[in-house]
């Protein structure tokens, strides 16, 4: 799997509005692999580790989400402890997948296929039955495993939406960080005019990440959108990302703000967003559904982030996205350190729920 991001020389900057406070921009590092043209511009490849030999960064991370979903994986592995398949261990395992958070759907379809598996390769102990659902889970999964691109536009936008509570603002100043150490200039802006802490926040993580920041206090959040947009151009960023206001999908005057603030940025890069992303927190279960299906319906979702695969979270959440509104995962997160947002791999996470 790949992730990219373009190699470009920066415009002259044009002037911009003194709305903006600036902290220093960090010297981007030497691309270390050689790039491929795709139409005019140079994309530089960005290797995401092969899960059968990941190096020690992520063997700690993919620790840490071993223990955050370690509730679940000892509920669904228990499940095969015994020496005999039989309509019991079905039961049984319908009942840890519902409790995991997978849904009706997914756990039908998750059984379903684990039965035509054991019929056709004749599997006949809980041990291989539990490869099989390995395999099974990391199938479902598949199609929400996908890289973020970057580059094919100058700047790519990238607005981001969540209920609050969510950690949607973290998320943001972790996924600056992962952009930014992939040597990709990255302009914030801070379009949640309705908190104060909210752009206080956003700030700590611009200067965290050493990038810009668009703020204007009590601005209305489309203009702030915009104006960053434009000054995304005038400064030859690779990413605009754009915090909006965290909110519920049943508001829906915010969620008409939300549809506003698309349509503008609409009119300053002359088409829509190039990702809209959702964060959802890991620990709400099948809430998590209701609101990717209502800001898709919304907002034409690109991309997740799942946040807080930390602790409580069952992690089968997945499983039901992937059924019923299969929209890439382009990050999960398991903590709030600033490295702790990772790219998601199906087979991956499908062992780590069977750990």
């Amino acid at each position: 799997m790949f992730s990219f991001f373009k190699k470009k020389i920066s415009p002259t900057p044009a002037p911009v509005q003194e709305t903006t406070s600036t902290a220093p921009i960090a010297a981007p590092a030497a691309p270390s692999q050689v790039g491929s043209l795709i139409g005019s511009a140079l994309v530089i490849p960005i290797d995401i580790p092969d899960p059968a030999a990941p190096p020690p960064e992520r063997q700690k991370w993919l620790a840490k989400l071993k223990a955050g979903l370690g509730r679940t994986a000892t509920n669904i592995s228990g499940v095969f402890g015994g020496n005999v398949i039989d309509e019991a261990l079905y039961e049984d395992l319908e009942g840890a997948l519902l409790m995991s958070d997978a849904g009706v759907a997914a756990t039908e379809y998750v059984l379903a296929d684990l039965r035509r598996k054991a019929a056709a390769s004749g599997i006949n102990h809980p041990v291989a039955l539990k490869n099989a659902l390995i395999a099974t889970l990391t199938e479902l999964l598949q199609p929400l495993q996908k890289p973020l691109v970057i580059g094919q536009q100058q700047p790519t936008v990238i607005m981001v939406a969540g209920v609050n509570g969510a950690g949607k603002t973290t998320s943001i100043g972790k996924l600056t960080k992962h952009l930014s150490d992939s040597n990709a200039s990255v302009l914030l802006a801070a379009a949640d005019t309705f908190r104060a802490a909210a752009r206080e926040q956003l700030t700590v993580w611009a200067d965290r990440n050493t990038v810009e920041i668009v703020s204007q206090e009590g601005g209305d959040p489309a203009a702030v959108s915009y104006d960053s947009v434009t000054a995304g151009k005038a400064r030859g960023k690779d990413v605009v990302l754009i915090d909006t206001a965290g909110r519920l999908p049943t508001q829906l005057h915010l969620m008409e703000e939300l549809k506003k603030i698309k349509r503008v940025i609409g009119k300053a890069e002359g088409t829509a967003p190039h990702e809209v992303l959702l964060v959802i927190d890991g620990n709400t279960g099948q809430n998590a559904v209701s609101q990717v299906k209502a800001f898709d319906d919304a907002l034409g979702l690109t991309g997740l982030i799942v946040t807080k695969l930390d602790g409580t979270a069952k992690g089968g959440v997945l499983a039901a996205i992937a059924r019923e509104r299969p929209i890439p995962v382009y990050f999960i997160g398991v903590g709030e350190k600033l490295e702790e947002l990772e790219t998601f791999n199906a087979r991956e996470f499908a062992q780590a729920l069977l750990a």
